[in-house]
């Protein structure tokens, strides 16, 4: 399923919240809003944007991480991956 990068949280959908904001934040590194080995937002910037719990939020991140879009280092936060602008988007 592919997001808008743009879009925002539908909480009443079929797709759940942290799915939701997977996608948004992939559609949002394609476009180019984060760059390779760059931070993304913080998970509290992001809790307060999309109006979700920090759980949430992780959750999302952690598909990234799965997908090997995005890599999170302790204690400074999470980062685009250096090959994130030649992966193809799979809408997660």
């Amino acid at each position: 399923m592919n997001f808008q990068p743009d879009a925002e949280i539908d909480h009443e959908g079929p797709v759940t919240p942290y799915r939701q904001l997977a996608g948004i934040l992939r559609a949002r590194i394609e476009r180019g809003d984060w760059l390779p080995n760059r931070p993304i937002a913080s998970e509290s910037q992001l809790v307060q944007q999309y109006g979700l719990a920090r759980t949430t939020v992780r959750r999302a991140i952690a598909v990234l991480v799965e997908d090997g879009l995005v890599f999170t280092v302790p204690q400074r936060g999470t980062y685009v991956a250096p090959n994130a602008d030649t992966q193809p988007g799979t809408g997660s």
